[in-house]
């Protein structure tokens, strides 16, 4: 199993919000403190909203900036705007994990955790292609 790259912008725990923006971070505003690394996959467009495909990072806290992981889910959003999921292991987390992380989105956005399967049919459906993006 591969894992993937993606740039973290908010760190698990930080208020600080951050945007990576041509190769580069820069300091965003002051948000609620994120309950997992959040960040997005350069260079893959999500259609939904135009923007780089948003992922998370479970684990513990990382520094801004690259970081890798597994794909162990998609977060699915009604309005299209999904989240990759990935974990410092392929083991898929527990929905007593993921507690925080869908309490964080409105209800109305109605957040719900697919498999892995679903992650990597969606990313591919994007054009996804992991030697482009995935860590070999």
């Amino acid at each position: 199993m591969k894992r993937v790259r993606m740039v973290v912008e908010w760190p698990r725990g930080s208020p600080l919000r951050h945007a990576w923006r041509e190769g580069k971070l820069f300091p965003l505003k002051e948000d609620r403190p994120a309950p997992v690394n959040y960040g997005l996959i350069p260079g893959l467009l999500n259609p939904a909203d135009g923007e780089e495909v948003d992922a998370v990072l479970l684990g513990p806290p990382l520094p801004l900036g690259e970081a890798e992981g597994y794909v162990v889910g998609l977060l699915h959003l009604k309005d299209g705007d999904h989240k990759l999921l990935l974990a410092p292991t392929p083991t898929p987390p527990s929905l007593e994990a993921l507690k925080p992380l869908l309490a964080w989105f409105a209800p109305e956005r109605k957040p719900k955790v697919l498999g892995p399967e679903a992650a990597w049919a969606w990313l591919r459906g994007l054009g996804y292609l992991e030697d482009e993006h995935g860590v070999p």
